[in-house]
């Protein structure tokens, strides 16, 4: 097992790597990059990430490393997302996320690509993109949204759409969904709706507090269209059994969400032959009780979130030394430097974005998500 991370430097723009290699399995990057130039134009700084990216692939990655997900965060999503788009025309084989979510670097844009080795890529008729190895199919879907007249119905429509999706794939929300992403438009009044709609759909799909739910950030972020309340990314897994998955709870300190009326789980982790992967969702500054830890006090609710993400990663057999990317939310872009600098000191060459996006309980200053990897030794197929 070997993990490397590292950071590429180039004209414009840079570029956090996190490598796992595991034997004979599939290997695995995630990739953060950044735009460093401030007063380029939006189209100058896409054009550096871009370049970087390419080069990327072309000289320090595999020849036969494929992107499975990529999302852009940017500054206007009005004003930037057709550019992305154009620069993306060509791809058929990914999904592709775009959530205005500004780096708060001070830039317009930045990428996480998710990439692996000895796959194949398509996108399929269901509209769900799918990587394969070996029995495995991996199903990827990104900024899924619909018209309705409220956040509770987009809601609701979307995961309607969505079961269907897997439907047509013989899977089904409950067995194969391991990841969600719900980002909400004005989130301090959309939010509610999201919940009671994600509720009513859950209901029909046997995921009660009796059962499990899924791991998920509900967080703030807009797509191009204004009207537009609520955009949906998700991944699930066919030819996956009940037990390769796992949840994760971490009692010691956090709640289970459906104690304040929400449902997803705190975290998940799934078990391959020769590793594990492990999704942390959306984690604030809370305790096992519900409440909020050091309302105002952006510095100790970082340290509160980083130990209930660590109880998490414990639970898993993980540690902050095996994730790979880590996505940091914001409600207030004043305490960006001071955020930047505690993450700087602590994780040196992690993948790390921090963006504007506030959090769907105003008290809470900070979120932060992340995936990780760990090397096993289980008797399930390797990835």
């Amino acid at each position: 097992m070997n993990i490397k991370q590292h950071i590429i430097t180039a004209c414009n723009a840079y570029a956090e790597i996190f490598n796992f290699a595991c034997g004979k399995g599939v290997e695995e990057f995630h990739l953060m990059i950044h735009a460093s130039n401030h007063e380029l134009t939006f189209g100058g700084q896409l054009k550096a990430i871009a370049h970087l990216y390419e080069d990327i692939c072309k000289n320090e990655l595999p020849t036969d490393a494929c992107p499975v997900f990529k999302r852009y965060f940017v500054s206007d999503a009005a004003n930037q997302t057709s550019d992305i788009c154009t620069y993306e025309a060509s791809n058929d084989s990914h999904s592709v996320s775009i959530v205005q979510q500004p780096p708060l670097d001070g830039t317009k844009i930045a990428l996480w690509c998710y990439l692996q080795t000895k796959i194949t890529t398509k996108k399929n008729n269901s509209g769900l993109y799918e990587s394969k190895h070996g029995s495995y199919k991996h199903f990827w879907n990104a900024s899924a949204h619909i018209d309705a007249d409220s956040s509770e119905n987009q809601t609701r429509l979307l995961l309607d759409e969505y079961v269907r999706q897997l439907d047509s794939e013989g899977c089904n929300l409950a067995e194969n969904c391991v990841r969600t992403w719900f980002f909400v438009n004005d989130i301090d009044n959309n939010y509610a709706g999201v919940v009671k709609g994600r509720n009513e759909v859950f209901d029909t799909q046997g995921l009660t507090k009796d059962t499990h739910f899924i791991a998920s950030t509900g967080i703030g972020g807009r797509h191009s269209e204004h009207q537009t309340s609520v955009l949906l990314d998700n991944y699930a897994i066919s030819g996956i059994r009940p037990e390769q998955i796992k949840h994760l709870y971490a009692a010691s300190h956090l709640n289970r969400t459906s104690e304040y009326g929400v449902r997803f789980e705190r975290g998940t982790c799934v078990d391959y032959g020769d590793r594990r992967h492990v999704f942390i969702s959306g984690t604030a500054s809370i305790d096992n009780k519900g409440n909020i830890m050091y309302p105002g006090d952006i510095v100790r609710q970082t340290y509160r979130m980083w130990e209930n993400v660590e109880a998490l990663l414990t639970e898993a057999e993980c540690t902050f030394e095996h994730v790979a990317q880590i996505i940091v939310y914001l409600r207030d872009t004043g305490d960006y430097s001071i955020v930047r600098k505690l993450f700087t000191e602590r994780f040196p060459k992690k993948p790390v974005v921090i963006v504007w996006a506030p959090v769907c309980r105003p008290g809470w200053l900070i979120e932060m998500e992340c995936m990780g990897i760990v090397p096993a030794n289980n008797s399930y197929e390797p990835l």
